[in-house]
């Protein structure tokens, strides 16, 4: 292989190893515009309204991550703890409440290094990999009540045109059992491990100075949260939030603007231009249909655990209008192996980079207790959908 090649090619796998999803749905949209030349329909594929609303939060959570506001809570919530045990379930639900608001990814990002941290001064090292499992889940299965809780819901929420109350009650079957069972999960842990007796409890509820939230800025990003909710709520229009956000996020700290997931915009960008071009290719979008009509839920958990369940939502929705089997599916869809939900993977990468456990180890008891947690939750989308 001639030098040039050899850099292309080691470019191309740094590029899929660093972002596979992202480098995956730009080679379908770029091999599927082959087969549909661009023309003027391509103006129709792509939801502005789900882009400028995710640029809006992850701006604004970035902004709310880097003030502190995410670790205060959690050392209020942990002050109160007295236990191992309860330490832990503190970490536990502190992400799925947290996710119903700033997101999965967000939620996992703030406070699985502040978890690890909070483990090794309490002397719990050995409940690092149970903790951070639980938490993933957590998260993944809090941030299905709300249109804003993940990607996929901003998106579906959207398209389908449900009110936000319409979206909640849909989801609050599953967030209820959800709770109950990581309730469960980290009692009978505690149980199993005689409490989780604690080392060092006088050092409780400690963090970094540097973890404490800088007052000034709190007042701006609370308010672009309220303005982004009016957004979500459609009393707000898009055009003008996105500007609005912007242009503050450079005025208070435009590092915020730098921590926007852009990779996950383009891969949206990329499945809508995927996902149209299908839509006009008569013998496939055929079959396509054909195979997720009236199997929405069963189809949208089986793709997420290949492709993740933000593609899987953007491409079975060109399929199919049944939205609440498809909001079900592809939250509950979240659930099961290390890419079903991309922010799982932060987590891993996380507990792997600081060394609370193996790869291999982390992905055992993170894959039994997926499976576990998805076969419950689908048993009871059975019985109401």
């Amino acid at each position: 292989m001639s030098h040039p090649a050899a850099a292309i090619a080691s470019r191309a796998t740094g590029a899929l190893r660093h972002d596979p999803v992202l480098t995956i749905a730009a080679l379908l949209a770029v091999a599927s515009c082959a087969l549909v030349p661009p023309d003027a329909g391509y103006a129709d594929y792509v939801d502005f309204r789900t882009l400028g609303l995710l640029f809006s939060l992850m701006t604004v959570m970035a902004g709310l991550s880097r003030i502190g506001v995410f670790a205060a809570a959690g050392n209020a919530l942990l002050a109160r703890t007295h236990s191992g045990t309860s330490a832990v379930m503190g970490l536990v639900l502190l992400p799925f409440v947290a996710s119903m608001l700033v997101t999965n990814d967000v939620s996992l990002i703030a406070f699985v290094p502040f978890a690890l941290l909070v483990l090794r001064m309490l002397g719990l090292e050995g409940a690092s990999v149970f903790t951070v499992v639980m938490m993933t889940i957590a998260a993944n299965l809090g941030s299905m009540l709300t249109p804003i809780g993940n990607p996929q819901n901003l998106y579906l929420f959207s398209a389908s045109g449900m009110g936000v109350l319409d979206f909640i009650m849909l989801m609050l079957p599953y967030a209820l059992l959800s709770a109950a069972l990581l309730v469960a999960s980290v009692l009978a842990y505690g149980a199993l491990h005689h409490g989780l007796p604690l080392k060092t409890a006088a050092e409780k509820g400690l963090a970094p100075a540097r973890e404490r939230i800088v007052r000034r800025a709190l007042a701006p990003w609370v308010a672009l949260f309220l303005l982004s909710l009016l957004a979500v709520a459609r009393v707000l229009p898009v055009a003008a939030l996105v500007p609005v956000v912007a242009l503050a996020a450079l005025a208070i700290d435009r590092r915020a603007l730098a921590e926007v997931d852009y990779g996950l915009l383009l891969t949206f960008v990329a499945f809508f231009v995927f996902v149209g071009n299908v839509g006009r290719l008569d013998a496939v979008s055929g079959l396509l249909a054909s195979l997720v009509g009236g199997n929405e839920l069963a189809v949208s958990v089986a793709a997420s655990q290949v492709v993740s369940n933000v593609p899987a939502a953007l491409l079975l929705s060109g399929f199919s209008t049944a939205w609440p089997a498809l909001i079900v599916g592809t939250n509950l869809g979240g659930l099961g192996t290390l890419i079903a939900s991309m922010a799982s993977l932060i987590s891993y990468k996380q507990v792997v980079e600081s060394g609370s456990g193996s790869a291999g180890y982390y992905l055992v008891r993170f894959t039994a207790a997926n499976v576990a947690f998805l076969a419950v939750l689908v048993a009871l989308a059975l019985l109401l959908m």
